[in-house]
């Protein structure tokens, strides 16, 4: 792979190895015993594994990447593994039913667009000894047999061994069960682990803690096939301490992709997180030192309504994931939205509405604005709102405003008159939704 320009974050002096410092960050939960050794011991190479199901990651995958990026950082070598083979079988640890199967032209999509994007993540540079490498398992995997994979591969971890993997048990007792496809996929990433144990040197396998009992079958085959020993590590899954789905917010899925989620989008999602999560998130997806962190959280808890934990957070992980001139897009977006509530709407020129990354925009009919429309009509009209019903009862609450102007009156009527530069109309939906509406 070419080398990639790749502005590495600046790395405090630390004396911690990199096992402790995983751990104050929150990013251990279960660990393989002579992990920590082994990696004082020498340079490892250590592997996650992706899952090509769309064409980007999406911030659930954030926490693998960024352990990639720690395992580099400590002088060892990353492999990032894109499962071109096993993204056609599916994997049911964490799923309660069997996922739809991908076809191969679309699998080799997927696979070719995160391969470009891990690159943006991790150092690439050739001649590095921790220089980090992409690799397909579908590569190794393509030429083998069934026949073969069973003689050379099954006959190593006996059913009651897959049995036992809570991920099998759990679809075993469920409704749906388990077909013989999905549980095979251990089998499937144990031999990754060993092929990459035979041909790539690799002893260490990480994840989330969803697949621990996947990783500890690839340790377990590489000792009773190859006769070695490897090493594993998870990290705690990413929760939310309101209970709901990290990653997710009323648009969807936050990616990392910016043609998927906006930049100003992305920087809004960590922006908002509340003080626990922010707390939690900035040890786990920032790397900043803990002092830097400790000193942030105590300002924090002195002027909370500062938010610098959230600022500081957003910032460092939109930075990543963007760089620093989408960074300034976004803030500065940011600013004109919401820093001065105050300010007339006339001070924001075309240049400005125009330029609103994750705003998001619509045309609407010049000609009805011209007649006038109702408020409810309107925000159904433009899809603001699913349905006119429930337009009517944000209208009635005072969750709407146009142009910085409550509306809760639901006979209001939308007017050319109130076109800013005679084209737009800014619409604002709870707080934080923001809709440009272009009259064309």
């Amino acid at each position: 792979m070419a080398a990639t320009a790749l502005l590495l974050p600046k790395i405090a002096v630390t004396t911690m190895n990199l096992i402790e410092e995983l751990s104050w960050r929150g990013m251990i939960q279960d660990i393989m015993p002579g992990t920590a050794e082994q990696l004082a011991k020498e340079s490892t190479a250590g592997y996650v594994g992706f899952d090509p199901t769309a064409d980007s990651l999406h911030i659930g995958h954030l926490v693998p990447v960024l352990l990639l990026r720690h395992l580099q950082n400590y002088g060892h070598r990353p492999i990032a593994l894109v499962g071109g083979a096993t993204g056609m079988i599916g994997d049911p640890s964490g799923k309660s039913e069997e996922r739809n199967l991908l076809d191969e032209a679309t699998l080799s999509h997927n696979v070719e667009a995160l391969k470009k994007q891990l690159s943006q993540y991790i150092s690439f540079i050739p001649g590095k000894p921790n220089s980090a490498e992409m690799v397909n398992n579908y590569d190794w995997m393509k030429e083998f047999s069934f026949i073969g994979f069973l003689r050379d591969i099954g006959k190593h971890i006996t059913v009651n061994y897959m049995m036992s993997k809570d991920s099998v048990k759990k679809r075993i007792e469920g409704d749906t069960g388990i077909s013989y496809t999905e549980f095979a996929y251990q089998l499937l990433q144990g031999y990754d682990f060993l092929w990459l144990y035979q041909n790539k040197q690799c002893k260490l396998q990480m994840g989330g803690s969803d697949q621990w009992g996947n990783i500890v079958t690839g340790t377990e085959l590489i000792r009773r096939k190859a006769g070695g020993e490897a090493f594993a590590f998870t990290c705690p899954l990413i929760t939310k301490a309101d209970g709901g789905k990290f990653g997710k917010t009323e648009s969807g899925t936050v990616w990392l992709s910016a043609n998927r989620t906006s930049p100003y989008q992305f920087y809004q999602f960590w922006l908002n997180a509340g003080d626990a999560d922010a707390e939690k998130w900035i040890k786990i997806f920032t790397f900043l030192s803990k002092e830097e962190i400790e000193g942030l959280i105590e300002a924090h808890q002195k002027y909370p309504s500062k938010r610098v934990i959230q600022k500081k957070l957003a910032e460092e992980v939109t930075k990543f994931v963007h760089g620093a001139e989408e960074l300034k897009a976004a803030i500065e977006t940011t600013e004109k939205l919401f820093a001065n509530q105050t300010a007339p709407v006339e001070s924001l020129s075309i240049d400005d509405l125009e330029a609103m990354e994750g705003v998001v925009k619509f045309d609407f009919s010049a000609d009805k604005l011209k007649e006038g429309i109702d408020i409810v009509s309107f925000l159904a009209e433009t899809t603001i709102f699913p349905s006119k019903g429930e337009a009517r009862k944000t209208v009635q609450g005072g969750g709407v405003s146009i142009n910085r102007k409550k509306i809760d009156a639901i006979d209001f009527t939308v007017s050319d008159t109130l076109l800013l530069h005679h084209k737009y109309l800014l619409v604002q939906k709870g707080k934080k939704n923001y809709y440009l509406v272009r009259a064309v």
